[in-house]
């Protein structure tokens, strides 16, 4: 049965489930106090690049299932059923998550409530949050306890947000467990077409699910650091950390997801949710259980210096008068997010060392121009590689992992590459006269 939704903030996760919602087939209002964005929403054109979102918000918005509005008014009228996905980025100066817009949600919406509501949160948020919101909208709202506050956070992958949003790996529903309420029914009818193509339902408190994504995220930022780690070990020893990576990786314990050494992760959520997570346990005086994570943030942010060390040795010993291209821009492919990107990071520092630098991306110039504006940016890869004496790669896309050596022979000033994420086949590129250096390869 078709439920009315309201989702509240409409940037990467918020546009996205609420697409994702309509296309299910409920009726959906997306709501942001940027009226630009909500233009551009309702035009059937996300505000940012995910493959596959435009299709579906403009089906959805063709149909009459999506709106946008401004108004929370509008929304507390529609809808009984809301979701929150705002930001929850990093406090400036400190570690801990800043829950601002989160909070802004309830207390503008609650006051609009007077019938029985579930508010689902969505976004990222340390661990109490729930219990702390759900005091907050019985006190405020007309209908008192009769508004309930769930929790069920998303892992969405960029590049794959709408598949992970209608095909989850799991859902995950956190609830207040001294008085359920009807949050695991409704979810159940909200997602009931998900749940139905048998995606394991993990009912828990609220505080469990919480922690939930904060676990996953550093459970996945731990697993990164650590073959990054073993790469510093192989480059010291004379090792190979790709097939490291293979051998222990055909252990099923282990896995080989996410055991890809690089120059780290970036994005808007591992950094900020670890250190985040860092931040919460403190609070609550269990500070000594994650202090593994300040190594494994030092790991991740030092293979940004070591790349650093490669570049200026691979033109002699100094940056300084070198012309460098850097194939990538975007912390991950498929996306068109620079949110603490390791690629753009290296392009500063190399730049701020004397280095004419030169960046192509096939998603994220635009973006990248606004933070970066003193870099220089190309059209495609050519252009960036032109007079170059080092060639960096920094993000994984297909189109920098299929490239042909001979594409840019005619155009570097010396064949010399280095591949920041281990996604080119060095017998290719040495085969083809080209000096090939990987992170934590022979």
């Amino acid at each position: 049965m078709a439920c009315r939704i309201a989702v509240f903030g409409t940037g990467y996760l918020g546009a996205t489930h609420a697409a994702c919602m309509a296309e299910l087939g409920h009726e959906v209002l997306g709501v942001d106090i940027d009226q630009a964005k909500l233009d551009k929403l309702a035009a059937g054109e996300a505000p940012f690049y995910e493959p596959g979102l435009d299709d579906v918000l403009k089906a959805n918005v063709d149909s009459g299932r999506l709106r946008f509005t401004s108004s929370y008014k509008e929304a507390a009228d529609f809808a009984d059923i809301h979701f929150i996905g705002v930001a929850t980025p990093q406090k400036r100066g400190e570690f801990a998550a800043d829950v601002t817009y989160v909070d802004s949600v309830v207390r503008t919406l609650a006051p609009l409530l007077t019938r029985p509501a579930v508010i689902f949160g969505k976004s990222t948020v340390p661990v109490g949050t729930a219990a702390r919101l759900s005091a907050l909208a019985h006190d405020i709202a007309p209908a008192g306890e009769a508004v309930e506050v769930a929790w069920n956070p998303e892992f969405l992958r960029e590049g794959f947000a709408v598949k992970d949003t209608l095909h989850p790996d799991r859902i995950v529903l956190g609830v207040d467990t001294n008085r359920p309420g009807r949050a695991e029914e409704v979810a159940r009818e909200v997602y009931g077409d998900i749940i139905a193509e048998g995606v394991p339902f993990v009912l828990t408190d609220r505080e469990t699910a919480e922690l939930v994504k904060s676990a996953a995220n550093a459970f996945l930022a731990t697993k990164i650091s650590f073959i990054n780690a073993m790469a510093e070990v192989c480059e010291a020893a004379g090792a190979d950390v790709t097939q490291l990576a293979d051998a222990i990786g055909y252990d099923n314990r282990i896995g080989r997801r996410f055991l890809n050494a690089g120059i780290g992760f970036g994005g808007g959520c591992l950094p900020k949710d670890i250190r985040a997570f860092m931040a919460r346990a403190g609070e609550l005086g269990a500070n000594h259980a994650l202090t593994f994570l300040r190594e494994v943030d030092s790991i991740n942010m030092r293979r940004r210096a070591r790349m650093m060390e490669m570049t200026r040795d691979a033109v002699g010993g100094s940056l300084i008068g070198a012309t460098v291209a850097i194939l990538g821009a975007a912390f991950k492919p498929d996306s068109d997010d620079i949110r603490d990107s390791p690629a753009l990071n290296i392009a500063g520092q190399i730049q701020l060392q004397g280095a004419s630098v030169t960046v192509y991306d096939p998603k994220a110039i635009e973006n990248s121009r606004r933070l970066f504006p003193t870099l220089d940016y190309a059209s495609d890869m050519r252009g960036a590689c032109k007079g170059a004496d080092v060639t960096l790669v920094l993000t994984e896309w297909d189109e920098f992992r299929s490239l042909d050596p001979g594409y840019l022979d005619a155009v570097v000033r010396h064949r010399r590459i280095i591949d920041g994420r281990n996604c080119l086949d060095p017998a290719k590129w040495r085969g083809s006269g080209w000096s090939y250096r990987g992170m934590g390869r022979r």
